[in-house]
């Protein structure tokens, strides 16, 4: 493992271009700027998890860097904190999966600790109905999901992940106060301008940050790295819902709305890190090569994976009503959090294993499996009559979400170029979002309403869920295409 390098005072910066596989005339461009600081051939290929390796031809160009004085300041954290990432490199992961991780972990403490409280402080709070819940949620996770397509595709064009990463995760740690300012100031309106600024900092960073994530890992081992990636994810959304249970049991007249404004502080941490230790990985492109155009051609396989994820996405509403549902069936405030604690439990133990089993067996399968689980869960939770079913319900829900949320993403990567990566998981998550937007207004308008003694939301996600599996399994090609494409 390449140690970090030690500054030598300078005012000005060597950059190293190499001759590599993919650059055969050895004119990569000096494109690698971030805070990190410069990067040689050696090190880049530890990023990727290879091995260092020296070709002829290497040469060096001096280029004045603007980025020293941020280098001296911040070089002796780096180098602590990379070395602590490196202990825990597994092989075929490089530390960017591990760095994103910690980051995730970070963020996930302040989002999950706000969203078991998010209904009930919509609903008690700030006294709205459920059917205004679901117009929140569904313009918030459904308009804001628009947006991960384009800014995937602007990353693709500019072969750059790391700049659309630290923004949209700061954008989402600032946009946290701004919901909680809504009890003391104009209410549901403020509300809803703090959620969907939150998502739409979720909609810049996630199809740059997956992206990296599949860029730095080796197609035999992606769907480990995506598994890693959300454990590490989901052990902050353990965290944080225990934290605010923590602060309600031992303040018991906190008020709610402060519990956004605690959020800022992981959430800011969580910037700050993904400045300090995620290394961007820029494509080394031809010197006549045409930066990818923001509309670009897919293949057909991701296509007939669109379409299950469009089909599935319809019966997908939001999380909030499992959380509704659950306090209808008697569940305490308190139980939700603790229910909602071991969902996210069960996700964060499952990841690793069922992303290592989707390298090995396919992707197909696994998320035809999760999305089985989806369909049991919500039958399950349309015939609900007592306290005990949301336990088990949303301890089997985390079993889903592990089946599928990382698989889907390393599906994706597999079948497209890594050109088109961004973008393509910005496509696919804009379809979920754009289902899902229809899903949380179909649920929040069918809300009371039952068939055949069935709660009538949760039956049509079910339903949903159960139609969209014939259409991944069919879908061509195994999912591990990517060693071809790359």
């Amino acid at each position: 493992m390449i140690e970090p390098k030690q500054l030598k005072p300078r005012t000005h910066a060597a950059m190293t271009l190499h001759n590599n596989p993919q650059n055969p005339d050895g004119n990569r461009k000096p494109t690698d700027f971030d805070i990190g600081g410069n990067r040689s051939g050696d090190e880049e290929a530890a990023a990727r998890g290879g091995q260092p390796h020296v070709n002829e031809g290497v040469y060096k160009v001096t280029v004045r860097s603007r980025l020293d004085e941020s280098d001296a300041v911040f070089a002796p954290t780096r180098a602590l904190m990379n070395k602590l990432i490196q202990r825990r490199s597994w092989r075929g992961l490089s530390r960017n999966v591990f760095a994103l991780g910690w980051v995730s972990f970070l963020t996930d403490i302040a989002s999950e600790m706000l969203y078991p409280i998010i209904p009930l402080f919509v609903t008690g709070v700030l006294g709205s109905s459920p059917a205004l819940l679901g117009l929140i949620e569904g313009i918030a996770e459904g308009g804001s999901s628009l947006i991960r397509w384009f800014a995937g595709a602007v990353s693709d064009r500019f072969r750059r992940r790391k700049p659309f990463v630290v923004a949209g995760y700061t954008l989402s740690a600032i946009s946290k106060p701004v919901m909680g300012l809504a009890a003391y100031w104009l209410g549901w309106p403020v509300f809803l301008v703090g959620r969907v600024s939150d998502r739409i900092g979720k909609s810049i960073r996630t199809s740059a940050r997956d992206a990296l994530i599949s860029d730095s890992t080796d197609s035999d081992h992606r769907g480990l790295a995506f598994g890693v990636h959300r454990a590490m994810d989901t052990l902050g959304a353990v965290i944080g819902p225990l934290v605010a249970l923590a602060i309600i049991t031992f303040k018991p007249g906190f008020s709610l709305a402060w519990l956004f404004f605690i959020a800022l502080v992981p959430g800011l941490s969580s910037s700050l890190l993904c400045i300090l230790l995620v290394r961007d990985i820029p494509h080394a492109a031809h010197a006549d090569a045409k930066p990818p155009p923001i509309l670009q051609h897919y293949p057909r396989p991701f296509w007939h994976v669109i379409a299950a994820a469009a089909l599935f996405s319809l019966g997908n509403s939001s999380d909030s009503f499992l959380i509704l549902r659950s306090r209808e069936l008697g569940l305490t405030f308190g139980h939700v959090i603790l229910a909602f604690t071991l969902y996210n439990i069960v996700y964060s133990l499952a990841a690793i294993p069922l992303g290592r089993l989707s390298d090995l067996i396919g992707r197909k399968p696994v998320v035809a499996a999760g999305w089985l689980v989806y369909a049991g869960v919500y039958f399950g939770f349309s015939i609900a009559r007592t306290s005990l079913a949301p336990w088990v319900l949303l301890t089997s829900y985390g079993l889903y979400q592990a089946l599928t949320e990382g698989v889907t993403k390393a599906l994706v990567s597999d079948v497209v170029s890594k050109d088109q990566r961004a973008g393509a998981i910005g496509l696919f998550y804009t379809v979920a979002g754009i289902g899902q937007l229809a899903a949380s207004l179909i649920a929040g308008t069918i809300w009371s309403k039952t068939i055949g003694g069935l709660h009538a939301p949760f039956l049509f996600g079910a339903i949903c869920a159960l139609a969209a599996v014939p259409l991944i399994l069919s879908s061509g090609g195994r999912g591990n295409l990517s060693s071809q494409l790359d």
